[in-house]
């Protein structure tokens, strides 16, 4: 049982519930304290010890039912008769008879796996299977196309080697029996096959989620389907997860720098200059903060749906965020993001200032006019947008100065670099004031920018 305990963690974390070293532990220990017998009490225990969000309590609640509900083999029973139940007892078969029949206890003669199938208990059966699917190492399966591979090793760990000897024998020598025996197999063969369609919802989960997240991370973001929009907000939460793991504990610990001779020595003159009390150089960090200006004109909204997201779930790492969006003119969007869903926040900012003619010029007018206070020498400023301004003044003269007045101005830009420059594309002009120009068109490149940004910080 604490091997199928260790498989069920294992299974769990495929189901996207976290599961610490720690707190498989102490899972094993109230499982010692309750016991198994009771499935139920079982169910309620690892919830309890292992679950810290509902979500995690469905999902581990899911995973509890499927990992438990071992496939029983199918029994072909035969219909009853009306007329054979009220034989005499002096019309039913003798001993021998039943034998050659096919029917009565199976012959000693043959090998575990047989004389199992033919004795029909249907616990011993499922025991079996299990045994055989922990020496096949089921909880190793990824894909689908390992059914066949991992079916044929359970059946193999069974001893069908030794039952097709016995069946060959038994063709011979008493058909009936035979007959009897290959039914039975071919019902082990069905349950075999649901075990191991049942380890491949268990422990393939993960994979195939990782699979999915792979392609969904080098994806261009301006061309995802509808149907895929809710995935990738989930995956853009999973990177900021991420990144506030990554970053949030280095800013907690308190960093020592090299030790500061003279303040140290003037602090232990009492004792003679005898260090009994150190002081240690302090490095002077930055409180980080971000601007972002995201077009969402309607060649770039989709991608500036997902930055602004990523951006608002850095609260952890980045304390002060202040976003804006415009198309041919802009409006701050911060409160909007933190008060309200990411679907509702999106409709709302696209209703006010989407799916325009970009203006990158009178956008920047509106900037200077109403937010250049927001900068100041700590302040990052990020522009996410293709720089496409339909032939009008770009005010590259304003980005200067929003340059000049920040720590920063770092340039995302969701096309490729080889549409920079081209047609009404204001990229090499605003490039010169840029501290970094980079494309970000998928999830993957845009969750490197934003690392890189929060990095400096650290």
């Amino acid at each position: 049982m604490r091997e199928n305990i260790h498989r069920f963690f294992r299974a769990a974390r495929g189901a996207g519930v976290h599961v610490s070293p720690a707190e498989s532990i102490d899972a094993m220990r109230a499982v010692a304290q309750v016991g198994v017998s009771d499935r139920a009490i079982l169910r309620d225990t690892l919830l309890l010890t292992l679950a810290k969000s509902q979500d995690e309590k469905i999902a581990l609640g899911d995973c509890f039912d499927l990992f438990f509900s071992q496939p029983e083999p199918r029994q072909d029973q035969p219909e009853d008769d009306n007329n054979d139940t009220s034989q005499d007892a002096d019309q039913s078969p003798s001993s021998g008879e039943a034998s050659e029949a096919g029917e009565g206890p199976p012959p000693e003669e043959l090998g575990p796996l047989a004389q199992m199938l033919l004795s029909q208990d249907r616990n011993v059966i499922a025991a079996a299977i299990a045994s055989a699917a922990g020496a096949a190492s089921l909880s190793d399966i990824r894909y689908s196309t390992q059914r066949g591979i991992f079916s044929s090793r359970i059946l193999n760990a069974m001893g069908l080697q030794r039952l097709r000897d016995d069946l060959d024998e038994l063709t011979a020598t008493n058909p009936a029996l035979a007959e009897r025996l290959r039914a039975a197999l071919d019902a082990l063969r069905e349950a075999v096959r649901d075990t191991v369609s049942q380890g491949l919802a268990l422990y393939a989960r993960e994979e195939a989620e990782n699979l999915r997240n792979e392609i969904l991370r080098n994806a261009p973001l301006a061309r995802i389907e509808r149907r895929q929009v809710a995935e990738m907000r989930a995956l853009i939460r999973q990177i900021a997860r991420r990144l506030r793991e990554r970053y949030s504990k280095p800013r907690k610990r308190q960093r020592r720098g090299h030790l500061d001779v003279r303040r140290t020595l003037r602090r232990n003159a009492a004792w003679g200059g005898v260090p009994f009390l150190t002081a240690w150089k302090r490095k002077h960090r930055d409180r980080p903060k971000i601007v972002a200006l995201c077009d969402v004109s309607g060649s770039v909204a989709q991608v500036s749906d997902f930055f602004l997201l990523l951006i608002h779930s850095l609260h952890e790492v980045v304390d002060d965020v202040r976003s804006f969006a415009f198309s041919s003119h802009m409006i701050e969007v911060s409160e909007i993001l933190e008060s309200k869903s990411p679907e509702e926040a999106m409709a709302e900012i696209m209703s006010k200032v989407g799916f325009g003619s970009s203006d990158y010029g009178s956008s920047l007018v509106d900037f200077e006019k109403d937010f250049m206070s927001a900068l100041t020498p700590q302040t990052t400023v990020i522009v996410l947008g293709d720089a496409r301004s339909n032939n009008l003044d770009p005010r590259a003269d304003i980005l200067r100065r929003v340059s000049e007045r920040s720590k920063r101005l770092v340039w995302l830009n969701p096309e490729g670099r080889l549409a920079w420059g081209f047609g009404d594309s204001e990229m090499p002009r605003y490039a010169t004031f840029c501290s970094a120009v980079r494309q970000c068109a998928t999830a993957q490149q845009l969750e490197r920018a934003v690392s890189d940004i929060v990095a400096t910080y650290q």
